[in-house]
């Protein structure tokens, strides 16, 4: 088998590290290239009193020097930017998104990659956006007659999953947060938790929560998100982020059923 490679494809600084740091800790750890695609640098996501708000650019800047800080914490081989715009992602064009997003497949050739659910988690544009690009990215990745991804030849990935937040993850979780909403239009979107049935893998990171906490703490300028975590001491919060790893399997070329897999990889090796 050749290395095993892993490709995250989200939409935000912290996204990696608050979503699934404890998996891409374990992976990296275990000699799996981990790689980062990131939609934006992050440029509308302020949340101390405005007096204060840097503006877009600088605070672009500040995020992405954070992400690469959480990058290396978390062990990853390389981290790669879209740059579009914090909030405007589904504005993105989307031909040229797929393109994009289906040159990095064929460059790096995960066997595994990874996005948003369709949902977003909890609804965000932006979100919902990615998982509907990389989902088409990997059809025309692996299409031969594709030339919109910088001429480099084909590659099939041969696995696709959701990050998903199962139930028992936000009940653990949501007592030390407010509501979590997001308005779009004039709806309020929140988020649903996966059935725990639905749940098809679950990956075993407890011996990577420290590290994930490190990875969550680069992000210093999104602190308030987290809530009242922050106020927990290290070891309240890691049975808490032992929690996460949860994910849903939307396609595999290599394995099926319903047993619950405690390996991305599984089929591969």
């Amino acid at each position: 088998m050749d290395q095993l490679k892993l490709l995250a494809v989200f939409a935000h600084p912290d996204d990696e590290s608050m979503g699934m740091g404890g998996t891409l800790a374990k992976y990296s750890a275990e000699g799996v290239e981990t790689h980062l695609v990131c939609a934006s640098r992050g440029e509308r996501g302020w949340s101390g009193p405005e007096e204060e708000n840097p503006g877009f650019e600088r605070l672009g800047q500040i995020r992405t020097a954070e992400l690469e800080n959480a990058v290396r914490e978390l062990g990853m081989t390389s981290l790669s930017f879209l740059d579009y715009m914090d909030g405007d992602v589904d504005q993105a064009d989307p031909a040229e998104a797929i393109g994009k997003i289906a040159a990095h497949i064929r460059r790096i050739k995960p066997q595994v990659v990874v996005t948003f659910p369709p949902d977003g988690i909890y609804g965000h544009p932006d979100h919902i956006a990615v998982s509907q690009f990389t989902g088409a990215a990997i059809v025309c990745a692996a299409d031969a007659g594709y030339t919109n991804a910088q001429n480099l030849p084909p590659h099939r990935v041969s696995k696709l999953y959701y990050m998903v937040d199962g139930e028992d993850f936000v009940k653990t979780a949501l007592p030390y947060f407010d509501e979590i909403t997001f308005p779009v239009d004039d709806q309020v979107r929140g988020e649903v938790p996966w059935p725990e049935w639905a749940v098809t893998t679950r990956i075993d990171i407890s011996d990577y929560c420290r590290t994930t906490w490190r990875a969550i703490k680069c992000h210093a300028s999104q602190q308030s998100s987290l809530g009242r975590l922050v106020e927990l001491d290290e070891d309240s919060i890691l049975p808490i982020l032992a929690k996460q790893g949860t994910f849903y399997r939307a396609f595999s070329l290599v394995n099926g059923g319903r047993k619950v897999e405690a390996d991305l990889f599984v089929g591969l090796r």
